[in-house]
C-alpha cells in the first residue's frame, strides 16, 4: 500500500518532466533562469564590441570628498545598488561599488541599450545612410510584409508609437518579450509582427520597437551591431573595457533592445558624450543636429492615458527634477544613465531592482539618485 503514492510520485514528476522537455526550448530556458539578472550575459552567447586605446577618466579634485546621506543610502541597499558614479565637468568626482563590483565589473544594460541604438541610427544618419527619420522601414526590411496597409516609418521606432502587436509584459512565461530575451530567432521573431493600429499616433512602450531599428543598423551598415557600435561608439569614447552584447543564438543577431553588458565608468562615457552634444575627446561621435531631436518630447504622441508623450524622445527618457530638464536611458533593474545639461554632470547608477512607483513617468528611485548627485555637486 505505500508502494502506491511513491508509484504516483515518480509518475507525476515524470509526467511534468515530459511537459518540460516539450516546452520551446525558450519556455525552458525562463524557467530554469527564471528572472533576468544583471550578469546574464554569462547565460547567453556574446559578440564583443572592441575597444582600441583607452582615453583614461580624470578625477575632480573632490574627488570622493562627499557622502551619501544616510536617507538616500537606505534607498541605494533598498534597490541593490551595485555601482554609482557622478561625472562633473567630464571628471569623475564619486563612485561606489557595492557587493563584492567594482570599476570593471559588467552589467547587464537592459533597456539603457535601447538609447545606444538610438545613437546608432544617428549615426547612420549623419552618415547619409538614412535619408530621412520618415522613411519606411521596408526601405531597409522589406521582408517586414505584415502591415495592415500602414507605412511603419523609422521615427515612429524611435518613439515607441509604431503600432506594433506586442505584449511588453516581462514576468509572463508565454510574453513575446520572454520569447526575444530567451528565444534563438530575433529576426523571425519580429519580422514576423503586424501593425494592430495606425503608426505615429499612440506612444506605446515596445521593446520590439528596438530591435527593428536595430535590425535597420545592421542593414544599412552593412555590419553586425556590435560592429558598428565598436566603430561609431566603442573605440571613439576610449573605452577602457570591451562590451559584450548578449546574442539570441551562436553567430546571431544582437539582442538590442537590451543586454548590451559594461561597466558604470564606460556607461559613464555614453552620458557625457550626449551631454556634451555629440563630442567626446573633441571628435563628433553623432550630430547635435540628431541629439537635439532624439532627446526632444515626442508631445505630437498620446499615452493611453490620453496625455502628451512629454517624457520620451528618441529611445530617451525625460524628466524634470528640480527645475532642469534631464534625459536619461534607464533599464528594468534600476540601470540610469543620467545627463544633467544644468549641472555639466553625468550619473551613472547599476543595480539590481528600481522602485515599482512612478513620478511623472519617471520611477521613484531615480529621484534619489538624482537628489545624491546634487548634494554631492553642492546644489
Amino acid at each position: 500500500m505505500k508502494k502506491k503514492p511513491i508509484r504516483i510520485l515518480f509518475y507525476s514528476i515524470g509526467f511534468l518532466l515530459l511537459i518540460i522537455l516539450l516546452m520551446p526550448a525558450h519556455y525552458r530556458m525562463a524557467i530554469i533562469h527564471g528572472h533576468a539578472n544583471i550578469d546574464d550575459y554569462t547565460i547567453f552567447e556574446n559578440r564583443e564590441v572592441h575597444t582600441t586605446k583607452t582615453i583614461p577618466w580624470q578625477y575632480d579634485s573632490l574627488y570622493n570628498t562627499q557622502t551619501i546621506n544616510p536617507a538616500q543610502m537606505a534607498v541605494f541597499d533598498t534597490f541593490g545598488t551595485t555601482a554609482y558614479v557622478v561625472v562633473h565637468n567630464n571628471k569623475i568626482i564619486y563612485e561606489h561599488y557595492w557587493d563584492g563590483t567594482n570599476d570593471s565589473t559588467r552589467s547587464n544594460s537592459f533597456s539603457a541599450a535601447k538609447s545606444i541604438i538610438s545613437i546608432l541610427i544617428g549615426c547612420l544618419f549623419d552618415e547619409g545612410k538614412i535619408k530621412s527619420f520618415d522613411q519606411p522601414i521596408t526601405d531597409f526590411l522589406p521582408d517586414f510584409k505584415n502591415t495592415n496597409g500602414f507605412t511603419l516609418t523609422i521615427k515612429d521606432l524611435l518613439t515607441m508609437s509604431s503600432g506594433i502587436d506586442w505584449d511588453e509584459g516581462y514576468s509572463s512565461l508565454f510574453s513575446p518579450t520572454t520569447k526575444a530575451y530567451y528565444g534563438k530567432n530575433l529576426w523571425e521573431q519580429v519580422l514576423g509582427l503586424k501593425i494592430g493600429t495606425e503608426p505615429g499616433k499612440m506612444f506605446n512602450y515596445q521593446s520590439c520597437n528596438t530591435q527593428l531599428l536595430a535590425l535597420i543598423v545592421e542593414k544599412a551598415s552593412g555590419k553586425t551591431v556590435s560592429e558598428y557600435a565598436s566603430e561609431k561608439l566603442w573605440q571613439p569614447l576610449g573605452a577602457e573595457h570591451p562590451a559584450l552584447w548578449s546574442l539570441d543564438q551562436t553567430g546571431g543577431v544582437e539582442k538590442a533592445y537590451c543586454c548590451f553588458n559594461s561597466t558604470a565608468r564606460d556607461f559613464a562615457r555614453i552620458g557625457q558624450m550626449v551631454l556634451d552634444s555629440g563630442q567626446f575627446n573633441n571628435q563628433q561621435i553623432v550630430s547635435k543636429a540628431f541629439l537635439e531631436q532624439a532627446l526632444a518630447p515626442a508631445t505630437q504622441l498620446k499615452d493611453e492615458a490620453g496625455d502628451s508623450c512629454y517624457y520620451y524622445g528618441y529611445q530617451f527618457w525625460l524628466m524634470t527634477h528640480k527645475g532642469e530638464k534631464i534625459a536619461y536611458a534607464r533599464g528594468i533593474l534600476g540601470q540610469y544613465i543620467i545627463i544633467i545639461p544644468a549641472l555639466d554632470a553625468v550619473v551613472v547608477r547599476l543595480g539590481t531592482d528600481r522602485s515599482k512607483e512612478y513620478l511623472n513617468h519617471a520611477p521613484k528611485d531615480a529621484y534619489t539618485y538624482l537628489d545624491a548627485a546634487f548634494e554631492i555637486l553642492g546644489k
